[in-house]
């Protein structure tokens, strides 16, 4: 999902452990409801010293250096010349048909051309 953007419903999130629980929608917020109840009887310091060690568990990871390495390459990825394609394509033909083409792979950022243009400029040569 990272390299691709795939899209998964709830049902699909919630086998792959990426979310608790999944419930139709219509039932949503009494779930919602009924877990914060139930988070709402853990006691006071309990709660802290959980948020703590979890904040703590996050530090150690490196969240921090993390987020810093993904603003660096955020940036770096946009002034590329396959982020400086995308942008121009977004101008072109809208930023939501430019996502679709991007998350599908029919169109070539390096080469800054559709894959059924390419593919057409192949077969004539």
């Amino acid at each position: 999902m990272l390299f691709t953007g795939d899209k998964i419903n709830g049902i699909e999130a919630e086998k792959l452990g990426l979310v608790l629980k999944s419930v139709p929608h219509e039932q949503l917020d009494m779930e919602i409801e009924t877990l914060a109840r139930r988070m709402a009887t853990v006691p006071i310091n309990q709660l802290i010293m959980h948020k703590l060690m979890i904040n703590q568990t996050l530090e150690n990871m490196g969240l921090r250096t993390t987020q810093m390495f993904a603003t660096l390459f955020d940036g770096i990825a946009r002034h590329s010349p396959e982020g400086m394609a995308f942008k121009r394509r977004a101008e072109n033909v809208g930023w939501k048909t430019a996502v679709k083409e991007r998350d599908s792979g029919t169109y070539d950022w390096t080469a800054d051309v559709s894959l059924e243009e390419k593919n057409e400029d192949n077969n004539k040569t």
